[in-house]
Protein backbone atom coordinates (compact mmCIF):
# COMPACT_ATOMS: atom_id res chain seq x y z
CA UNK A 1 0.00 0.00 0.00
CA UNK A 2 1.28 3.45 -0.87
CA UNK A 3 1.88 5.83 2.06
CA UNK A 4 -0.97 8.30 2.54
CA UNK A 5 -0.22 12.01 2.62
CA UNK A 6 -0.89 13.91 5.84
CA UNK A 7 -2.24 17.44 5.67
CA UNK A 8 0.76 19.64 6.53
CA UNK A 9 -1.10 21.83 9.09
CA UNK A 10 -0.28 25.24 7.64
CA UNK A 11 -0.56 28.27 9.87
CA UNK A 12 -3.70 30.10 8.67
CA UNK A 13 -2.03 33.39 9.64
CA UNK A 14 0.39 34.51 6.95
CA UNK A 15 2.13 37.17 9.02
CA UNK A 16 1.74 39.02 12.30
CA UNK A 17 2.25 42.78 12.28
CA UNK A 18 2.12 43.77 15.93
CA UNK A 19 -1.38 42.93 17.16
CA UNK A 20 -2.61 42.58 13.57
CA UNK A 21 -2.81 39.12 12.05
CA UNK A 22 -3.00 38.90 8.25
CA UNK A 23 -4.56 35.59 7.24
CA UNK A 24 -3.97 33.72 4.00
CA UNK A 25 -7.71 33.83 3.29
CA UNK A 26 -7.81 37.61 3.52
CA UNK A 27 -4.66 37.90 1.41
CA UNK A 28 -6.27 35.73 -1.28
CA UNK A 29 -9.16 38.21 -1.52
CA UNK A 30 -6.81 41.19 -1.58
CA UNK A 31 -4.52 39.67 -4.21
CA UNK A 32 -7.46 38.63 -6.39
CA UNK A 33 -9.00 42.11 -6.28
CA UNK A 34 -5.72 43.90 -7.04
CA UNK A 35 -4.57 41.58 -9.85
CA UNK A 36 -8.09 41.46 -11.27
CA UNK A 37 -8.28 45.26 -11.21
CA UNK A 38 -5.12 45.58 -13.30
CA UNK A 39 -6.27 42.97 -15.82
CA UNK A 40 -9.73 44.50 -16.20
CA UNK A 41 -8.12 47.89 -16.95
CA UNK A 42 -6.51 46.21 -19.97
CA UNK A 43 -9.59 44.26 -20.98
CA UNK A 44 -11.98 47.24 -21.07
CA UNK A 45 -9.68 49.01 -23.53
CA UNK A 46 -10.09 46.27 -26.13
CA UNK A 47 -12.52 47.10 -28.92
CA UNK A 48 -15.36 47.62 -28.50
CA UNK A 49 -14.36 49.63 -25.45
CA UNK A 50 -16.48 48.82 -22.40
CA UNK A 51 -15.28 51.49 -19.94
CA UNK A 52 -12.38 53.78 -19.16
CA UNK A 53 -9.47 52.87 -16.93
CA UNK A 54 -10.60 55.46 -14.38
CA UNK A 55 -14.04 53.86 -14.24
CA UNK A 56 -12.42 50.50 -13.54
CA UNK A 57 -10.48 52.17 -10.69
CA UNK A 58 -13.76 53.42 -9.23
CA UNK A 59 -15.42 50.03 -9.61
CA UNK A 60 -12.78 48.32 -7.44
CA UNK A 61 -14.48 49.63 -4.29
CA UNK A 62 -17.89 48.51 -5.54
CA UNK A 63 -16.55 45.04 -6.37
CA UNK A 64 -14.95 44.70 -2.93
CA UNK A 65 -18.21 45.53 -1.17
CA UNK A 66 -20.16 43.21 -3.48
CA UNK A 67 -17.83 40.27 -2.82
CA UNK A 68 -17.63 40.70 0.96
CA UNK A 69 -21.25 41.64 1.71
CA UNK A 70 -22.73 39.29 -0.87
CA UNK A 71 -20.48 36.40 0.12
CA UNK A 72 -21.27 36.76 3.80
CA UNK A 73 -25.03 37.28 3.38
CA UNK A 74 -25.18 34.41 0.90
CA UNK A 75 -23.54 32.06 3.39
CA UNK A 76 -25.97 33.14 6.11
CA UNK A 77 -29.08 32.78 3.94
CA UNK A 78 -28.10 29.66 1.96
CA UNK A 79 -26.33 27.60 4.59
CA UNK A 80 -27.03 28.57 8.22
CA UNK A 81 -29.98 30.98 8.49
CA UNK A 82 -31.17 29.50 11.79
CA UNK A 83 -27.81 29.91 13.50
CA UNK A 84 -27.46 33.56 12.57
CA UNK A 85 -31.08 34.39 13.41
CA UNK A 86 -30.37 33.09 16.90
CA UNK A 87 -27.00 34.86 17.10
CA UNK A 88 -27.17 37.89 14.73
CA UNK A 89 -23.92 39.46 15.95
CA UNK A 90 -22.05 36.35 14.77
CA UNK A 91 -22.72 37.54 11.21
CA UNK A 92 -20.07 40.23 11.75
CA UNK A 93 -17.39 37.71 12.73
CA UNK A 94 -16.09 37.13 9.21
CA UNK A 95 -12.67 36.12 10.57
CA UNK A 96 -14.25 32.84 11.65
CA UNK A 97 -14.96 32.00 7.99
CA UNK A 98 -18.25 31.52 6.22
CA UNK A 99 -18.39 32.97 2.71
CA UNK A 100 -20.56 31.77 -0.18
CA UNK A 101 -19.37 32.15 -3.75
CA UNK A 102 -22.96 32.18 -5.02
CA UNK A 103 -23.77 35.03 -2.62
CA UNK A 104 -20.60 36.86 -3.58
CA UNK A 105 -21.46 36.46 -7.27
CA UNK A 106 -24.91 37.92 -6.67
CA UNK A 107 -23.33 40.80 -4.75
CA UNK A 108 -20.99 41.58 -7.64
CA UNK A 109 -23.86 41.39 -10.16
CA UNK A 110 -25.78 43.97 -8.13
CA UNK A 111 -22.65 46.13 -7.87
CA UNK A 112 -22.12 45.85 -11.65
CA UNK A 113 -25.72 46.79 -12.38
CA UNK A 114 -25.70 49.85 -10.11
CA UNK A 115 -22.26 51.00 -11.24
CA UNK A 116 -23.11 50.58 -14.93
CA UNK A 117 -26.36 52.52 -14.48
CA UNK A 118 -24.67 55.37 -12.62
CA UNK A 119 -21.88 55.67 -15.19
CA UNK A 120 -23.92 55.13 -18.36
CA UNK A 121 -22.12 51.90 -19.26
CA UNK A 122 -23.42 48.80 -20.98
CA UNK A 123 -24.12 46.39 -18.13
CA UNK A 124 -23.42 43.29 -20.20
CA UNK A 125 -20.45 44.84 -22.00
CA UNK A 126 -18.76 45.82 -18.73
CA UNK A 127 -19.71 42.54 -17.04
CA UNK A 128 -18.09 40.59 -19.87
CA UNK A 129 -14.70 42.13 -19.10
CA UNK A 130 -15.01 41.72 -15.32
CA UNK A 131 -16.10 38.07 -15.38
CA UNK A 132 -12.98 37.10 -17.36
CA UNK A 133 -10.80 37.59 -14.27
CA UNK A 134 -13.18 36.18 -11.63
CA UNK A 135 -11.86 32.58 -11.92
CA UNK A 136 -8.42 33.80 -10.89
CA UNK A 137 -9.89 34.98 -7.59
CA UNK A 138 -11.73 31.69 -7.18
CA UNK A 139 -8.52 29.75 -7.61
CA UNK A 140 -6.68 31.83 -5.01
CA UNK A 141 -9.61 31.47 -2.62
CA UNK A 142 -9.59 27.68 -2.93
CA UNK A 143 -5.86 27.57 -2.27
CA UNK A 144 -6.53 29.58 0.89
CA UNK A 145 -9.21 27.03 1.85
CA UNK A 146 -6.58 24.31 1.49
CA UNK A 147 -4.07 26.22 3.63
CA UNK A 148 -6.78 26.63 6.28
CA UNK A 149 -7.47 22.89 6.18
CA UNK A 150 -11.18 23.44 5.55
CA UNK A 151 -13.76 22.27 2.99
CA UNK A 152 -11.97 18.95 2.63
CA UNK A 153 -13.08 16.19 0.29
CA UNK A 154 -14.97 12.95 0.63
CA UNK A 155 -13.22 9.71 1.64
CA UNK A 156 -10.84 8.45 -1.04
CA UNK A 157 -9.18 5.07 -1.55
CA UNK A 158 -5.80 4.90 0.16
CA UNK A 159 -4.31 3.77 -3.16
CA UNK A 160 -4.98 7.22 -4.63
CA UNK A 161 -1.50 8.79 -4.80
CA UNK A 162 -2.68 12.21 -3.62
CA UNK A 163 -5.22 11.00 -1.03
CA UNK A 164 -4.69 13.01 2.13
CA UNK A 165 -5.60 12.69 5.78
CA UNK A 166 -7.05 15.88 7.24
CA UNK A 167 -6.66 15.44 11.03
CA UNK A 168 -9.74 17.54 11.77
CA UNK A 169 -11.82 15.26 9.53
CA UNK A 170 -10.72 11.98 11.12
CA UNK A 171 -8.30 9.21 10.14
CA UNK A 172 -9.75 8.44 6.69
CA UNK A 173 -7.78 9.49 3.61
CA UNK A 174 -9.74 12.03 1.60
CA UNK A 175 -9.74 13.85 -1.70
CA UNK A 176 -7.99 17.26 -1.44
CA UNK A 177 -11.06 18.74 -3.11
CA UNK A 178 -9.90 22.31 -2.47
CA UNK A 179 -7.09 21.70 -4.97
CA UNK A 180 -9.52 20.18 -7.48
CA UNK A 181 -11.61 23.34 -7.23
CA UNK A 182 -8.57 25.60 -7.50
CA UNK A 183 -7.67 23.80 -10.73
CA UNK A 184 -11.11 23.58 -12.40
CA UNK A 185 -12.91 26.66 -11.06
CA UNK A 186 -9.71 28.67 -11.07
CA UNK A 187 -6.92 27.83 -13.51
CA UNK A 188 -8.89 25.98 -16.20
CA UNK A 189 -11.87 28.34 -16.25
CA UNK A 190 -9.60 31.40 -16.25
CA UNK A 191 -7.63 30.00 -19.20
CA UNK A 192 -10.83 29.37 -21.15
CA UNK A 193 -12.22 32.83 -20.37
CA UNK A 194 -8.95 34.57 -21.25
CA UNK A 195 -8.52 32.78 -24.59
CA UNK A 196 -12.14 33.36 -25.64
CA UNK A 197 -12.02 37.03 -24.59
CA UNK A 198 -9.17 37.69 -27.02
CA UNK A 199 -11.53 37.21 -29.98
CA UNK A 200 -13.05 40.47 -31.17
CA UNK A 201 -16.07 38.60 -32.60
CA UNK A 202 -16.92 37.43 -29.08
CA UNK A 203 -16.43 40.85 -27.48
CA UNK A 204 -18.83 42.32 -30.05
CA UNK A 205 -21.66 40.22 -28.59
CA UNK A 206 -22.35 41.62 -25.10
CA UNK A 207 -23.36 38.97 -22.61
CA UNK A 208 -21.57 36.01 -24.18
CA UNK A 209 -18.54 36.08 -21.89
CA UNK A 210 -20.72 36.62 -18.82
CA UNK A 211 -22.83 33.65 -19.84
CA UNK A 212 -19.75 31.54 -20.53
CA UNK A 213 -18.45 32.27 -17.05
CA UNK A 214 -21.75 31.41 -15.34
CA UNK A 215 -22.12 28.18 -17.27
CA UNK A 216 -18.44 27.24 -16.94
CA UNK A 217 -18.40 27.82 -13.21
CA UNK A 218 -21.62 25.87 -12.71
CA UNK A 219 -20.17 22.87 -14.55
CA UNK A 220 -16.79 23.03 -12.80
CA UNK A 221 -18.32 23.45 -9.33
CA UNK A 222 -20.85 20.66 -9.91
CA UNK A 223 -18.06 18.26 -10.90
CA UNK A 224 -15.96 19.18 -7.88
CA UNK A 225 -18.94 18.70 -5.56
CA UNK A 226 -18.77 14.96 -6.29
CA UNK A 227 -15.41 14.92 -4.46
CA UNK A 228 -16.13 17.53 -1.76
CA UNK A 229 -17.59 16.58 1.61
CA UNK A 230 -20.93 18.37 2.11
CA UNK A 231 -21.20 20.76 5.03
CA UNK A 232 -21.99 18.75 8.14
CA UNK A 233 -24.93 20.96 9.08
CA UNK A 234 -26.59 20.36 5.68
CA UNK A 235 -25.38 16.99 4.44
CA UNK A 236 -26.71 15.50 1.23
CA UNK A 237 -29.94 16.71 -0.34
CA UNK A 238 -32.44 14.49 -2.20
CA UNK A 239 -30.96 12.24 -4.92
CA UNK A 240 -27.49 12.63 -3.39
CA UNK A 241 -27.07 16.21 -4.53
CA UNK A 242 -25.41 18.96 -2.50
CA UNK A 243 -26.35 22.55 -1.82
CA UNK A 244 -23.49 23.70 -4.05
CA UNK A 245 -24.89 21.71 -6.99
CA UNK A 246 -28.42 22.98 -6.42
CA UNK A 247 -27.24 26.59 -6.42
CA UNK A 248 -25.35 25.96 -9.67
CA UNK A 249 -28.50 24.99 -11.58
CA UNK A 250 -29.86 28.56 -11.96
CA UNK A 251 -26.34 29.75 -12.79
CA UNK A 252 -26.04 27.24 -15.62
CA UNK A 253 -29.48 28.12 -16.97
CA UNK A 254 -28.73 31.86 -16.82
CA UNK A 255 -25.37 31.29 -18.51
CA UNK A 256 -26.88 29.35 -21.40
CA UNK A 257 -29.59 31.98 -21.77
CA UNK A 258 -27.06 34.83 -21.92
CA UNK A 259 -24.92 33.06 -24.51
CA UNK A 260 -27.97 32.23 -26.64
CA UNK A 261 -29.23 35.82 -26.54
CA UNK A 262 -25.77 37.17 -27.35
CA UNK A 263 -25.55 34.98 -30.43
CA UNK A 264 -29.03 36.00 -31.64
CA UNK A 265 -28.32 39.74 -31.38
CA UNK A 266 -26.39 41.50 -34.15
CA UNK A 267 -22.76 42.18 -33.20
CA UNK A 268 -21.96 45.59 -31.79
CA UNK A 269 -19.75 47.69 -34.11
CA UNK A 270 -16.09 47.70 -33.20
CA UNK A 271 -14.71 51.09 -32.20
CA UNK A 272 -11.77 52.50 -34.06
CA UNK A 273 -8.44 52.33 -32.17
CA UNK A 274 -8.44 56.10 -31.77
CA UNK A 275 -11.77 55.87 -29.93
CA UNK A 276 -10.31 53.45 -27.42
CA UNK A 277 -8.79 56.48 -25.71
CA UNK A 278 -5.50 57.22 -24.10
CA UNK A 279 -7.06 56.65 -20.68
CA UNK A 280 -6.70 52.88 -21.08
CA UNK A 281 -3.14 52.92 -19.80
Amino acid sequence: MLPVLIFPQFDPVMVHVGPLAIRWYAMAYIAALLIGWRLVRRLVALAPRAATALQVDDFLTWATLGVVLGGRLGYILFYQPGVYLAHPLAALQVWHGGMSFHGGALGVVIALALFSWRNGLSFLGFSDRVTVVVPMGLGLGRLANFINGELWGRPAPASLPWAMIFPQAGPEPRHPSELYEALLEGAVLFAVMWVVSRRAAVRERPGFLSGLFLFGYAVARSICEFFREPDAFIGFLPFGTTMGQVLCVPMAIAGMGLMAQAMMRPPRPVLMPADAGADAA
